[in-house]
């Protein structure tokens, strides 16, 4: 019984390669989302992820289903509106709430314009991903967008830990622009990994491997390098026991990832050892 419902999937080579993809992505996508946490960019990400949307569809009509095409346009897209909210926050001196509500609609709405009036193109499977949409390609993007995202954090971390921590720093000892260097760097990391994750994941639900695992971490440590450690924990486990549920369940393979993460994070709310309910009720006993 235990074979059937956790190993059998994965003797399927389809499976296999899903999981893979997604496990590379869980190791380096919620580091990334811990860093949007504290920098208060989640929306940011939300933006991105309807963003890469109409690039997707332009690669897809100029290259057909190729996930290089599709990937490439993702990325041209993902990064202009990233520069599109910076500027759009810059120019409303941080009033950005309404203006990221544009982009995030009018990116959307363009998107699956693009994508319907394409033939050929399965707006369920891009918009919530499929784990039959996970081939050899698909495989080697995912592996090797975590891999850059790895190589770039690394080479970035201490700055961006400064940066994010404590963004006046560099700027009073005349160092802004080499903050604005980190921020830009990290910007095309996280592009980097919403794109490589909207083959299984689909275009709506890549950001969530990156930020529910994120969020629910917060709950589980409260340093740095703690919740970048279980928020990756939680991904791993989301993304297995996701492709599970989509499995047996017939879902989209990014709905059921996100709902594993989903669920992690509302246990990690209730029970975990920081900033939970539980850790209230405690300190309210205490008192």
């Amino acid at each position: 019984m235990l074979y059937d419902l956790l190993i059998d999937p994965f003797t399927q080579g389809f499976m296999r390669r899903a999981l893979a993809g997604c496990l590379a992505l869980s190791i380096a996508a919620p580091p990334l989302g811990v860093f949007l946490t504290i920098r208060r960019m989640s929306l940011t990400a939300d933006v991105l992820q309807h963003g890469i949307l109409p690039g997707i569809a332009l690669g897809a009509i100029a290259g057909g289903l190729s996930i290089w095409w599709m990937g490439a346009g993702g990325l041209i897209a993902g990064l202009l509106v990233a520069l599109l909210a910076a500027a759009i926050s810059r120019a409303t001196d941080g009033r950005e709430d309404a203006g990221f509500a544009g982009v995030y609609l009018l990116a959307l709405a363009a998107g699956v314009a693009l994508a319907t009036h394409q033939r050929g193109i399965d707006l369920t499977h891009l918009l919530f991903g499929s784990v039959l949409a996970v081939d050899d390609p698909a495989l080697v993007l995912m592996a090797g967008v975590a891999s850059i995202t790895l190589f770039g954090l690394a080479l970035i971390w201490r700055g961006l830990v400064l940066e994010s921590l404590d963004p006046l720093f560099l700027r009073a000892r005349g160092q802004g622009r080499l903050g604005m260097l980190f921020h830009a760097g990290f910007m095309l990391l996280v592009v980097l990994c919403v794109v490589g994750g909207f083959a299984a994941l689909g275009t709506l639900m890549s950001v969530g491997l990156m930020m529910l695992p994120a969020i629910a971490a917060r709950h589980w440590s409260v340093r740095l390098s703690g919740q970048i450690a279980a928020s990756v924990v939680v991904a791993l486990a989301s993304s297995t026991l996701g492709l599970l549920l989509s499995y047996h369940v017939n879902l989209p393979a990014g709905p059921a990832i996100l709902l594993v993460a989903g669920g992690i994070w509302l246990a990690s709310v209730a029970a975990g050892p920081e900033e939970s309910l539980r850790a209230r009720v405690a300190i309210g006993a205490q008192d």
